[in-house]
C-alpha cells in the first residue's frame, strides 16, 4: 500500500478467503527504527492458521508520532488504511498489536479507542499513554525478563498491574529472554486472539 508519491504506507497480508468467514484485522506496529516488514513479521507465521488479516503501517518518522509529539500523522495514516481495508475485505473486528515502541503505541491507541478495538497485543511495551480511555479492550502483554532495551521491572511489571487496577482484562507472559518475541510467545498471542469475543 503506497501513497500518491509511491512511498510505502503499509504492507498487507490476507489469508485465502474461507467462504463468507470474515477476517480478524490485526494492525501491527513496528519498533523504533523498524519497518513495516518487521511489523508484518510479528504475526505472519500464524496468520493463515488463525485467519488474521494483517496490516503493518510504516511510521512517518523513525518511530510513532506519540513517542515524539502526540497523536498526529501516524494516526491519520492508520485511519486511512483502516478505511481502505474495510472497503476491500469482510472484517469481524480490529486488534492493535506491536513490538517495543510499536507495542506502546498500540496500547495507547487501543485504550483510547477501546470502543472500536477488541484487543491489544503488546510485545515488550515501554508504556501506555492514552489521551482518554473508552471501552474495555482485552490486552495481551509479553516481556523478556532479560530485556536490556526496555527492562521488565520498569516497564511491564509496572504497566500490567496498573492496567489491572483500571479494570482491564490482561493476560501477561514473562519469558526467559531479551528484547524479542520467541515463537512460543507468538503462538501464545495467536491462541489468545482466538479467545476474543
Amino acid at each position: 500500500m503506497t501513497d500518491a508519491d509511491g512511498d510505502l504506507l503499509a504492507l498487507l497480508y490476507a489469508p485465502a478467503p474461507s467462504g463468507d468467514r470474515p477476517y480478524r484485522l490485526v494492525v501491527l506496529l513496528h519498533g523504533a527504527g523498524g519497518s513495516a516488514r518487521q511489523g508484518l513479521d510479528l504475526l505472519l507465521p500464524v496468520a493463515d492458521a488463525h485467519h488474521l488479516l494483517l496490516v503493518a503501517p510504516q511510521a512517518a518518522a523513525s518511530s510513532w508520532d506519540l513517542i515524539v509529539e502526540g497523536f498526529g500523522i501516524d494516526v491519520r495514516r492508520i485511519d486511512g488504511l483502516l478505511e481502505s481495508v474495510f472497503a476491500g475485505y469482510p472484517i469481524r473486528d480490529v486488534v492493535l498489536g506491536g513490538f517495543s515502541d510499536g507495542a506502546s503505541y498500540a496500547l495507547s491507541l487501543g485504550l483510547t479507542n477501546g470502543d472500536l478495538v477488541t484487543g491489544v497485543v503488546a510485545f515488550s511495551p515501554g508504556f501506555a499513554a492514552p489521551m482518554v480511555t473508552h471501552g474495555q479492550p482485552r490486552v495481551f502483554v509479553s516481556h523478556g525478563v532479560d530485556d536490556r532495551v526496555l527492562p521488565v521491572d520498569v516497564c511491564s511489571r509496572r504497566l500490567v498491574p496498573r492496567l489491572h487496577d483500571l479494570g482491564y482484562d490482561v493476560t501477561y507472559h514473562e519469558f526467559t529472554g531479551g528484547h524479542e518475541i520467541p515463537p512460543e510467545v507468538r503462538d501464545a498471542a495467536a491462541t489468545w486472539l482466538e479467545t476474543l469475543p
